[in-house]
């Protein structure tokens, strides 16, 4: 057979959402320019999916319960809405309950309301922000200063602790910035890079000098009046997505959890997926390409390798082919965090926590000292999220805000969990049940510099290597799909030329 006619093989390394998505995209863009394509994704455990996990709980009736994203935008980042929709997906979306969605902050010890209006960082309602207690009145004039101070100069990058500061002074950072947009990334925000994770904000400095100015002028909430603020999100803001099947709310999830998206995906892909055996070595194959090896297994041809795996195992097996890829691969740093959630009974007492909480969730700032960093109320931001008569929450732990949870063993963590819920939201019920998510070195870290360093990994990689996925460009589902089919495009490309030059 030659080489014009031959099926390229494909190795996909990781079956998480970017390593079935690209290899999806893979099968679409080789059957539209007419290349033919074997492809195997090799997972080392014994399901797929990675860090989308969704339960099933019986307990006086069904909970869903996440043991990693519990959701995804719709809008700005579209991507996850238009993988969904390819892959036959658009009947099981649900959107957000749009009448109860009030975001609290910790305060003093106490949860406070997040003023209507506030789109990201910054008011876009004056009254609800001036008779908001969040802030005083103090930082309320510091924030004011951000219609005046002028836009930076120049596009290097700079943290997002700068940012927020320069823009709108440390209290705003405290109660806002801190919590809801470094909580996101799990990530310390003096060492967040503002250009990987909120680039937007760059932009509308430059744009506008004033993001005050930008969000009243473009903010889909400025209009409504409601917060876009969520958490536990995974990445944030609103612009239309031109899919009228979607939920039109910000954050969009499945009936029946996210996991459903790693379920359409392994329907949707003729690839080949092995289970239960870790890679172990890639080497150069005589002739091009590589060999693949797992223990136990007679050794995997392929033309191209694609790793969809944390940064710190592709470079582990990329050290003997490329050190130098693999030092920088390891430069990316990784926290371990975890996620608890506990089903209640709401008898008689719940009256009082609805009254004065009822929303998607609370948010605790760094700065108030507490093993949690977020609770987020599954069963009032999803609907069938639990029983009639029961409630969900999800409470966030470890990252970089609070590490020292992370060693707590089950016990010990349920008994802390359990009396923060007590102080800060009143709950002294007994939770029908819990279940504990940990996911140890789970979350890229983007620090300074980030992308200057993905993009120096990424032409240092050596020929028909690729790595895709959430240490890079991105760790939600959108931005996932957003890159694998870019990488999907890449490796196409490279095997139509060289089909074209045999």
């Amino acid at each position: 057979m030659t080489e014009e006619h031959r099926a390229y093989r494909v190795a996909v390394i990781g079956a998480g959402i970017s390593g079935l998505a690209t290899a999806w995209h893979l099968e679409q863009e080789a059957a539209a320019g007419g290349i033919a394509i074997t492809c195997k994704i090799l997972e080392q455990s014994e399901r797929a999916g990675g860090k989308i996990l969704s339960e099933t709980v019986e307990a006086e009736g069904e909970y869903v319960v996440e043991g990693g994203p519990d959701s995804f935008l719709a809008v700005q980042k579209p991507w996850g809405v238009q993988l969904a929709e390819a892959i036959g997906l658009s009947d099981h979306f649900i959107g957000t309950n749009e009448k109860d969605r009030d975001v609290y902050v910790v305060s003093r010890g106490r949860p406070t309301r997040l003023p209507e209006g506030v789109f990201m960082l910054a008011p876009t309602r004056l009254t609800p922000f001036l008779l908001s207690p969040l802030i005083s009145i103090r930082g309320k004039l510091r924030m004011g200063l951000d219609l005046v101070i002028p836009r930076r100069a120049g596009d290097d990058d700079e943290s997002l602790g700068d940012f927020v500061r320069r823009r709108f002074g440390n209290e705003a950072l405290d109660k806002i910035g801190e919590p809801l947009l470094s909580g996101i990334y799990s990530a310390e925000v003096d060492r967040q890079s503002l250009l990987a994770t909120f680039p937007r904000f760059r932009e509308m400095e430059r744009e506008h000098r004033s993001l005050i100015v930008a969000m009243r002028a473009g903010s889909p909430s400025a209009r409504s009046g409601r917060s876009t603020s969520d958490p536990g999100a995974q990445t944030t803001a609103l612009v239309s997505t031109g899919t009228p099947r979607a939920p039109r709310t910000a954050f969009i999830s499945f009936a029946r959890g996210t996991s459903e998206i790693i379920r359409g995906l392994l329907g949707a892909v003729e690839s080949s997926v092995e289970y239960g055996r870790a890679v172990g070595a890639i080497e150069p194959a005589a002739g091009g390409g590589y060999s693949v090896h797992r223990p136990g297994c007679a050794p995997d041809s392929a033309d191209a390798v694609i790793f969809a795996t944390p940064a710190f195992v592709t470079a582990d097996l990329l050290d003997p082919l490329d050190p130098d890829s693999a030092r920088l691969l390891r430069a990316i740093r990784y926290v371990s965090s975890g996620t608890i959630s506990l089903g209640y009974r709401e008898d008689a007492s719940w009256a009082s926590v609805f009254a004065r909480l009822k929303g998607f969730g609370i948010l605790v700032p760094a700065s108030e000292r507490r093993p949690i960093n977020a609770v987020t109320w599954s069963s009032v931001k999803f609907p069938g999220r639990a029983p009639t008569g029961c409630s969900l929450l999800r409470v966030f732990f470890g990252g970089s805000r609070s590490p020292g949870s992370m060693e707590l063993d089950d016990e010990e963590l349920v008994q802390v969990v359990e009396r923060q819920v007590g102080e800060i939201m009143g709950i002294r019920e007994q939770p029908l049940f819990h279940r504990i998510y940990r996911w140890d070195r789970g979350i890229p870290q983007y620090d300074l510099g980030h992308l200057d360093r993905v993009a120096t990994i990424e032409r240092s990689l050596p020929r028909g290597i690729y790595v895709t996925g959430s240490p890079y460009r991105g760790i939600g589902i959108p931005d996932c799909a957003r890159q694998a089919a870019q990488t999907a495009r890449q490796v196409i490309r490279a095997l139509d030329r060289r089909r074209g030059t045999q």
